[in-house]
């Protein structure tokens, strides 16, 4: 059984010759590398990973449950037509704004509504408003303890055939530790298999960064 194995040297060849990342987006990263909670940003052959398959779908309705600095807001609002709109969820304002400076040094600013609210608020307000079922892809990366509701708002607020990405589903190789047994890790395995066993999505975990699953809505 072939297994993944990647080390420093072959990430860094990987990178050398898979990843196409736009300066706008190379200068966003940098910035957050310096920010006291850098370890939040995704990496960037997720990033853009998450850009081919929003292409590739063809999404135009798009949305996020977690921003920090803005990198996956902007990697999805590059990938999306001109008409193309992401609704972006998060509580923080000073997280925010430097995503807001990078959204608008893009110009793609006007594609992103970003709601400053708890986000299951901002679910479950779309979902009151007649969003269900009008969305073409959500990606999922914020507190872990909100992972099953804002799964099952974002399974609601997707159409058929529409695509969720969510992230750190191998916690650092944590959830396949049995002596780790903290609460957030217990709980990323209960998520796990709680998508494993939803029968209305197909489903995909990849080794991808810190564990990637994507679940397609039946």
């Amino acid at each position: 059984m072939a297994k993944t194995f990647i080390n420093d040297l072959l990430y860094d060849y990987l990178l050398s010759v898979s990843l196409r990342e736009p300066d706008i987006l190379l200068a966003l990263r940098q910035e957050t590398a310096s920010h006291p909670m850098s370890q939040m940003q995704i990496a960037p052959e997720q990033g853009q990973l998450m850009a081919l398959l929003v292409k590739l779908m063809g999404a135009k309705k798009a949305l996020e449950v977690g921003v920090f600095t803005g990198y996956s807001s902007l990697v999805v609002a590059l990938a999306l037509p001109p008409e193309g709109k992401l609704t972006a969820c998060d509580v923080s304002e000073d997280y925010t704004q430097i995503a807001r400076r990078y959204w608008k040094a893009a110009g793609v600013a006007d594609k992103i509504d970003l709601q400053i609210a708890p986000a299951l608020e901002t679910l479950d307000r779309l979902l009151a408003d007649g969003a269900a079922g009008s969305y073409d892809f959500a990606f999922i990366d914020a507190d872990k303890s909100g992972y099953p509701n804002y799964y099952d708002r974002a399974l609601q607020l997707l159409r058929s055939g529409g695509l969720m990405a969510i992230d750190n589903v191998l916690w650092s190789g944590r959830v396949a530790d049995p002596q780790e047994q903290d609460s957030r890790t217990e709980l990323i395995r209960r998520f796990n298999e709680m998508l494993h066993q939803d029968q209305r999505i197909s489903l995909s975990m990849l080794a991808v960064a810190d564990g990637l699953t994507l679940a397609l809505k039946h």
